[in-house]
């Protein structure tokens, strides 16, 4: 009996163990500087904290490396789970999990691959709750979020959660990408009114797109062109005297250049957005680089700080809510506006 509790004693410590950190060798180095292989560098440092049995082995890992290898890669690993999808597991955020991702493999990607940098960072506040409302672009990963949630953290130590699509969360290609409870555990809040209403309740710090998925589908030729605001952050904002933090993002439409989005395909594959570019036919040989981006320099402006106060009458309620995001958004595209044109300069 004594021989049994301190098995189970020791079984316990080593559970609650602290993992050691990630430290990369040199197959990460190259994941890192090879597109295919950025799916591999966030899968293994998953796999290094999480337990992951569906999640992706050496063998396959190697197929992502060569033109059209995921196919065989996706192939075995189906047949390796029985002939079924990755297990879908409901995650909650791990803001532990979220700092070590961020130290260990978003900041080289931030500072050497996107350059992100934060400027009229005096205009930061020392501490939340706060909507950090910015123009969303890019028609790929969201890297223009992930890479401002980054820069916040470092230069204030918050902890960012991001709003982002349901598809991140739940469609069958990011399942087979990544874990399934990858964004969950990341701390992303699926831009649904109820989750948002929850995170806005509980005072958290939250990336917004005030454009919704209108943003990423104006493609190339309209990426300097502000789409209509959807008013709920507005509206959270006055219900919970939360207030909004605009940030003005240069860059980001140069994460995948020239494309235009295909709505009957996109509709017919239930993605938010399917983008097509001269680059879509790499993505054909190489799957995996759907998490990827093109190298740019993200720029993010941090506008002044701003405090909803909506009153009116209950009746009139919805049309002022339209009327303070619209105008929002033209504060925003008047600053787009100058910064481009400095930068013309």
């Amino acid at each position: 009996m004594i021989n049994q509790d301190s098995e189970n004693l020791l079984n316990t410590q080593l559970e609650n163990a602290p993992v050691e950190g990630y430290i990369f060798s040199w197959f990460d180095w190259f994941c890192l500087w090879y597109p295919p292989g950025w799916l591999i560098l966030f899968n293994r440092h998953w796999q290094h904290y999480q337990s992951d049995p569906d999640g992706w082995n050496w063998p396959e890992y190697g197929l992502f490396l060569i033109p059209g290898g995921f196919y065989l890669a996706l192939l075995s690993r189906w047949l390796r789970l029985g002939f079924r999808s990755p297990q879908k597991e409901i995650g909650e955020f791990d803001p532990k999990y979220q700092q070590a991702f961020g130290e260990e493999v978003l900041r080289p990607i931030v500072k050497h691959y996107f350059r992100g940098e934060l400027q009229q960072a005096e205009n930061l506040p020392p501490t939340g709750p706060l909507i950090v409302a910015m123009n969303h672009a890019g028609m790929c990963f969201p890297w223009d979020f992930l890479t401002l949630g980054y820069l916040l953290s470092e230069a204030r130590e918050w902890v960012v959660q991001p709003v982002a699509s349901p598809a991140l969360f739940e469609h069958p290609w990011v399942i087979w990408w990544l874990p399934p409870k990858w964004s969950q555990v990341l701390g992303g809040v699926r831009a649904e009114l109820d989750d948002f209403e929850a995170a806005m309740a509980q005072g958290k710090i939250l990336l917004y797109a005030p454009e919704g998925i209108r943003g990423p589908l104006k493609g190339w030729k309209k990426r300097y062109q502000l789409q209509k605001f959807d008013g709920s952050f507005i509206q959270l904002s006055d219900r919970y005297q939360i207030p909004i933090l605009s940030v003005v993002c240069i860059g980001s439409e140069f994460l995948h250049p020239w494309a235009v989005n295909l709505h009957k395909l996109q509709r017919l594959v239930k993605l938010p957005f399917l983008p097509f570019s001269p680059l879509m036919l790499v993505l054909i040989l190489f799957p995996s680089m759907g998490i990827w981006a093109m190298r740019t320099r993200l720029r993010y402006f941090i506008q002044p700080l701003e405090q909803v106060g909506l009153k009116t009458h209950s009746g009139k309620k919805r049309i002022a809510i339209y009327q303070q995001a619209q105008k929002l958004r033209e504060k925003l595209q008047i600053k787009i506006t100058l910064m481009l044109n400095r930068s013309a300069l």
